[in-house]
């Protein structure tokens, strides 16, 4: 072995010239960023593809009509008839509770099961943790805000939105919030 790093006796050993460079780590730390490939590779995502924006939305209206079903059957159970329903506590609550629980205990919610979308937390844990989907989930709270909820509730999509449309790996702003979990094709 000489200085330098490598061994000449090594043909294609990492760090000789004309060898090939040093694998990507596939265990960053919690919270980390993702690691890339090779020059010209797209970024990895653990377990699939990364899920995107299109299909991510489409899962989000299917769990949208999820939970107002869901909102019926609880109002016409307290026999609330509508005026529960229209409540921004109770439509942020619900929406903020569905999410955790799903995300935490399957991975996934109804809208995703059907569109083949998996959540998975930091570092390609296969699920987040409830702290970790509670902080990924935080803004479907927004509503709770008397009169600028709904406009803080619009400002937080348009974000998330973004930020997933243009990250090489669909994370968006409260995945990188909740330490890099990521939605991926399963």
């Amino acid at each position: 072995m000489t200085t330098g790093g490598f061994d000449p006796n090594i043909p294609g050993a990492p760090g000789q010239p004309g060898g090939y460079p040093p694998p990507p780590n596939p265990y960053p730390m919690p919270g980390a960023p993702m690691p890339g490939g090779y020059p010209g590779q797209p970024p990895v995502a653990y377990g699939g593809r990364p899920g995107g924006l299109g299909a991510r939305w489409l899962a989000r209206v299917i769990d949208g009509v999820a939970i107002f079903a869901l909102s019926w059957i609880i109002a016409l159970f307290f026999d609330s008839g509508s005026r529960i329903l229209v409540t921004g506590l109770f439509t942020g609550v619900l929406t903020f509770a569905y999410f955790v629980v799903m995300e935490s205990i399957e991975g996934r919610t109804v809208g995703k099961m059907l569109l083949g979308l998996r959540v998975h937390g930091p570092g390609g844990a296969p699920k987040p943790t409830t702290k970790q989907s509670a902080i990924r989930n935080a803004w479907t709270l927004l509503p709770i805000v008397p009169f600028i909820g709904g406009f803080l509730g619009f400002i937080a999509i348009a974000v998330i939105g973004l930020t997933i449309n243009n990250s090489p790996t669909k994370q968006g702003k409260h995945d990188e919030l909740a330490g890099g979990t990521q939605v991926v094709k399963s």
